[in-house]
């Protein structure tokens, strides 16, 4: 347990830090309505989403729903209340998710280390799955919450990302995480601010095309790996490198953004880079099949820790 205690006590200053850096100045809250709903029930547990409704909705009723970040083992959906005002002032309907934080369950001291990957696995499948039954509950409410079903953009950053991008490759291949998804959905797009894919056997592929992805990572990051991890196994996590040759050898749209010289900070830019966002989904939803390609560099954004920490720094560091 000393060892998540670690991982949360590192995290949290990260993801507060990263919400508490920038104030509402210039956003108009005012103008947003804020309503809470239950989605689902899992082991008699509620799980809550927030929807930002905005006063000056675009004419296509696009949605975004976001889940946060924190490594399976904390957040919230409030943390990133701001890129959700962001949004809603930019026309979406904006959801924010709870989803289940299994490795907040899970004793790490007690797991051999053999044993870790089936764990992250289990915890990207949940929060997955998660994601779908809250996608099937906006359908159920869709004319309610003004909303159109073709429309929906699936967003993430860290393990959100993960959970997202995982949850639309699980729905291209009839994997169990998606049962719960409305037969007909398919993302409008899919947003993953440092994400991957977990896959079993090898690279990962598509029995059926992904959604539009647009990728944004730091080319140093080593706690969602750029590339692979574990990088000698043939299952693990295929970062956005990886994805990005999946997606190019297949003609998937796609925008890949990797900065480069930063590490894991591309999680919390979501706030920073939400003008950028609002360019793919808007160019997508209006039926522009991109592939976008940028090495980015801005002086906005540079390495701090986070640039030099790994995967194990954070759950197995003593």
């Amino acid at each position: 347990m000393k060892r998540v205690l670690l991982l949360v006590s590192l995290l949290l200053p990260f993801f507060l830090g990263a919400t508490n850096s920038e104030n509402y100045a210039g956003i108009r809250t005012d103008t947003v309505v804020v309503k809470t709903y239950e989605f689902v029930s899992r082991n008699g547990k509620p799980l809550l989403m927030d929807v930002y409704s905005p006063s000056n909705p675009r004419p296509d009723s696009a949605c975004v729903v976001y889940m946060f970040g924190g490594g399976f083992v904390m957040g919230s959906r409030k943390v990133d209340s701001l890129f959700m005002y962001r949004m809603a002032e930019k026309g979406y309907t904006a959801v924010s998710i709870d989803y289940r934080l299994h490795l907040k369950e899970v004793d790490f001291d007690t797991i051999p280390i053999t044993k870790t990957q089936g764990v992250f696995r289990d915890a990207i499948n949940i929060a997955a799955s998660d994601c779908a039954a809250a996608i099937g509950f906006l359908y159920e409410k869709s004319e309610e919450l003004d909303i159109s079903k073709s429309k929906i953009v699936l967003c993430g950053c860290s393990a959100g990302a993960i959970a997202v991008l995982q949850l639309d490759y699980c729905r291209a291949n009839g994997l169990p995480p998606a049962k719960e998804l409305p037969v007909d959905f398919v993302p409008a797009c899919v947003v993953a601010f440092s994400g991957a894919v977990y896959a079993d056997g090898g690279t990962p592929k598509y029995r059926r095309p992904p959604a539009p992805t647009f990728f944004l990572h730091g080319d140093k990051d080593k706690i969602v790996n750029y590339k692979k991890f574990p990088p000698l196994l043939r299952s693990g996590l295929y970062g956005p490198k990886k994805l990005h040759k999946v997606f190019e050898n297949n003609d998937y749209p796609h925008w890949f953004f990797v900065f480069e010289g930063i590490g894991h900070e591309v999680a919390g830019l979501c706030r920073y880079m939400s003008d950028e966002m609002d360019a793919f989904v808007s160019k997508t939803l209006n039926g522009k099949q991109m592939f976008y390609d940028a090495t980015v560099r801005d002086s906005n954004v540079r390495p701090t820790k986070w640039s030099t920490m790994s995967v194990f720094d954070l759950y197995l560091g003593e």
